[in-house]
Order: C-alpha cells, then sequence, then structure tokens
C-alpha cells in the first residue's frame, strides 16, 4: 500500500513475475502503474506489505535485492555529455563487473539494439527513440534476474518501439522476468505472457490473455479492462 497524504494511490496489490515470463501492469494514466513498480523497484518504501526479489527481502536487504533487479522509469535520464557506452562503462564499474565482461556486455548491446550510429555520440544529442535504447541498454547491463520497465515504448516511434519490444523478448528467452507497465492494450496482448489490470490503485484482475477475456466475457482486451472499470475496484 502507498499513500500520499489523503489519497490511497496503490491498495492491496499482490502480484508475481516469474523467471522466462513477461508480465504487464496495465491500466490508465493515474491507475498507480507507476508507483507500483516505484516500490516493487526500491525508489519508493511502501506504507505497508512486502517486496521480494528472488527470495530477498527488499526492504531488510535493498543492496543485495538491488544488484538482482534493473529498472527504468518513465523518466529515467542520461549524462547529457557522455556517450551511450560512456554512460554503460559508468554503470558497469557501479555494478561492480570486471573490465572484460564488461566490455563485451556492451558490445552485445549495441548489436542488438542496433546502437551502432549513435553509441559515441553525446547522448544530449540523441533522439528520444535513441536514448530510451540506451536506458534500456542500461537497465539489461548487468543481467539482473528481474527487469521492471516503466512503461517502455511510450512516445517512440514505430521503429524505436520494435527495438525495445525485441530486446524485451530477448531477456524473456534468457531466463529472465520482466515485469512493465503500459497503457498500451495492444502491446500487452503480443508481448506479455500474464497481464495485471490495475484500476484506481486496485487489481481487478490477473492472469493469461485468454482467461481475462473468458472471465470477463469480453473479445478484446480493451473492452474487458472497461468491462472492469465499469465495476469498480472493489467488484472486480
Amino acid at each position: 500500500m502507498k499513500r500520499f497524504a489523503s489519497v490511497v494511490a496503490v491498495n492491496d496489490v499482490s502480484l508475481e513475475v516469474k523467471a522466462g515470463e513477461v508480465v504487464g501492469l496495465l491500466g490508465p494514466n493515474g491507475a498507480g502503474k507507476t508507483t507500483t513498480l516505484r516500490m516493487l523497484s526500491g525508489i519508493l518504501t511502501p506504507d505497508g506489505g512486502r517486496v521480494e526479489v528472488c527470495g530477498t527481502n527488499l526492504h531488510a536487504d535493498p543492496l543485495a535485492a538491488k544488484q538482482r533487479l534493473g529498472f527504468l522509469s518513465g523518466d529515467t535520464q542520461l549524462y547529457q555529455r557522455l556517450t551511450p557506452i560512456e554512460v554503460l562503462r559508468y554503470f558497469g564499474q557501479l555494478y561492480g563487473m570486471d573490465k572484460t565482461t564488461l566490455e563485451a556486455r556492451i558490445e552485445r548491446l549495441v548489436v542488438d539494439l542496433e546502437m551502432g550510429s549513435f553509441a559515441s555520440r553525446a547522448c544530449g544529442t540523441l533522439s528520444s527513440g535513441q536514448k530510451q535504447r540506451a536506458n534500456i541498454a542500461r537497465a539489461f547491463l548487468h543481467e539482473p534476474q528481474l527487469v521492471i520497465l516503466d512503461e517502455p515504448t511510450n512516445g517512440l516511434d514505430v521503429l524505436s518501439g520494435r527495438f525495445v519490444v525485441e530486446a524485451i523478448r530477448r531477456e524473456k528467452a534468457s531466463g529472465r522476468a520482466v515485469l512493465l507497465s503500459t497503457h498500451l492494450m495492444s502491446e500487452a496482448e503480443y508481448l506479455c505472457d500474464r497481464i495485471y489490470l490495475l484500476h484506481q490503485g486496485r487489481i481487478v484482475d490477473g492472469g493469461p490473455l485468454a482467461d481475462l477475456l473468458e472471465r470477463s466475457g469480453q473479445a478484446n482486451l480493451t473492452d474487458a479492462f472497461l468491462h472492469h472499470a465499469a465495476r469498480g475496484p472493489a467488484d472486480g
């Protein structure tokens, strides 16, 4: 649970992400998605409840837990005077990666995210799509067991969005757990193994897409969400 003054932003949210799957947290702006992800990543402290990362209590042992996760927030910024490669080297050193492993990992990410044309340019000169690819590389750099992504394709064109989606699928194939938030129904439908519907700070339904549609009696995810939203969180 998380409260801001008299407003309860997130309440009674319980979810699990397993290795090798992509789980989506779906809801409109203001539903509580970002607040939930910031609590799960250790940026915000919940007013109630518990967060575990790969069996490690995030609040009892935050450093150990955070070493196992990568996080990309909706407002993540890059160091404008550094190049993407320099940013990745800097964070790799913070993660304690040895030089040989770090350089190999950077080279792999530059190839996978097709960053070669801009990896040595100052981040301040990059387009929004190029910056987002660099941010994705930073989140995946230390090969965390859990990756948390807040609206990773928001504001991107089709091409840049494709690079991000393909990167997420590669992480899933590598056995990593991926939790992402989105307000794009179509993105959740083709990318996520399981989906949680968040409305007014509460989860109103969750599970594989087919199960969500069957329980709601709707033909698509948009209508399923609207069905639950109309009923309200207390009845979901």
